[in-house]
């Protein structure tokens, strides 16, 4: 037995989720600080306040991808687990900017911090789920196109979520103005659409996609084995067990093992973006000082951001569509380290821009960046791992995108406050070396499948 050949709207199908996942995302990265810092969170404590966002990743998303990978539910085996991860994000999004609200019972600023660790605990166990499935689902010829596909719905989504706030306010006249200490009408539909776009586009998938049975895919597995010598797979001898995690995590495959350092440097660059970009853009691009939270310049700043982060993900848009081709030429490797160079390039480019506008322009080769992180290191990862172990190989593998942030969330403030005089724009810096140093570790990862990384 083999994987049948999805049509493309089962592929699209198979990944629609991602579209409300990411717009929760978008949301989230774009304006989650500038709230907190309406509720009077300062510049260098950002970066610890969304701590919150790594740390539950580390434990939640291997520990949701062992129990997804050994569970089956009428619903099916990933289903569950990313139906009430969207419904739990959707409280998440609904309550941040309305964290005032409880100002009664407790200072906004904590309930909001505490709204950010649902919504982040509640994405992560969607996300590696999510991942997983395209893995289960589709075979080897199809999988990068799968996973090019998740990332075309992933930019769709990012866009929506990024633009929202700053199209509601220009083209239905919704304010964008508060009083101190409360967050703009603008921002809070875009969070109440954002969880209302989320639930929906989670149904989508469920009632358009079929997960392969255990005994299916035990057949799948036997079949593979003819075929593939190089991935060792044998029946388990006994139930797999939750502390299985970190026996596995011992036995990770070389492959990974090499894209974990990719991946460090990656997503250390993209949380420096995430969480200093609207002081950042205040600061060096409105000459607002660090202590101004809630100007009206401060909130076009905090539009602007959501333009920006917009565009870079309408580019991966394009981007995503031609990477399967690209990397069919120069392999997945060179296509993964050319992506990367661009994106350095491109954050540390911002700092010379003459205004705000010319910022569009360093957003493109972010844009290429993104694009391929979202996928080629899946991708090359995919091809790697036990058939029965891509669930908590999924998880673990999240490892390598929450440890970076979780270092860059402990050393980012201090580095802005202490190195860097409170100028938020040179974390934007050290994201772009960061990136940098990415790049040119793409060139230690072995491919399995790929016939051109040599």
């Amino acid at each position: 037995m083999q994987k049948r050949r999805l049509s493309t709207s089962e592929i699209i199908y198979l990944s629609f989720g991602f579209l409300g996942i990411q717009m929760g995302f978008a949301l989230q990265n774009g304006f989650a600080s500038r709230i907190l810092q309406t509720f009077g969170a300062e510049v260098h404590q950002l970066s610890w306040f969304w701590l919150i966002a790594p740390i539950t990743g580390l434990i939640v998303q291997p520990i949701v991808g062992h129990y997804s990978d050994n569970t089956w539910t009428k619903l099916g085996r990933r289903k569950p687990f990313f139906l009430a991860g969207a419904i739990l994000a959707s409280v998440g999004l609904i309550l941040l900017p309305q964290a005032d609200l409880f100002i009664a019972f407790l200072p906004a600023l904590w309930v909001g911090t505490g709204m950010l660790m649902i919504m982040d605990i509640s994405f992560n166990i969607s996300m590696e789920p999510f991942r997983a499935l395209v893995a289960d689902v589709l075979n080897k010829e199809q999988r990068t196109l799968g996973f090019t596909s998740q990332t075309i719905l992933i930019g769709i989504g990012a866009v929506l979520g990024s633009w929202l706030p700053y199209v509601l306010s220009e083209y239905f006249e919704i304010s964008n103005r508060a009083e101190d200490g409360t967050v703009p009408l603008n921002l809070v539909w875009s969070f109440i659409i954002g969880a209302l776009v989320l639930v929906v586009s989670i149904l989508v998938t469920i009632f358009n996609t079929k997960e392969y049975s255990p005994e299916e895919l035990a057949l799948i597995e036997k079949a593979k084995l003819k075929e593939v010598d190089q991935i060792e797979v044998s029946e388990p001898k006994e139930k797999a067990k939750l502390t299985d995690i970190f026996s596995d995590f011992l036995k990770m495959p070389e492959t990974m093992k090499q894209l974990s350092w990719v991946q460090f440097f990656s997503w250390f660059a993209l949380f420096g973006m995430w969480v200093f970009s609207t002081p950042a853009l205040a600061q060096h691009f409105y000459g607002l000082p660090h202590t101004d939270s809630s100007s009206e310049q401060f909130n076009q700043a905090g539009d602007w951001v959501g333009i920006l982060f917009g565009v870079y993900n309408l580019v991966s848009i394009p981007v995503a569509l031609s990477l399967h081709k690209v990397a069919n030429k120069l392999g997945r490797k060179k296509t993964h380290l050319y992506a990367l160079l661009i994106g350095g390039i491109s954050f540390l480019s911002i700092y010379i821009m003459p205004d705000r506008y010319w910022l569009l322009l360093p957003m493109i080769g972010i844009g290429i960046a993104w694009a391929s992180i979202l996928s080629m290191p899946y991708a090359i990862l995919a091809g790697a791992l036990n058939p029965k172990k891509i669930g908590v190989y999924m998880g673990i593998f999240n490892f390598f995108i929450v440890l970076p942030q979780i270092f860059n969330g402990i050393i980012g403030g201090p580095l802005v406050k202490y190195a860097y005089g409170n100028q938020a724009i040179f974390a934007l810096m050290l994201s772009g070396v960061s990136m940098i140093i990415a790049a040119f570790l793409v060139l230690k990862v072995k491919d399995v499948d790929d016939v051109k990384t040599t």
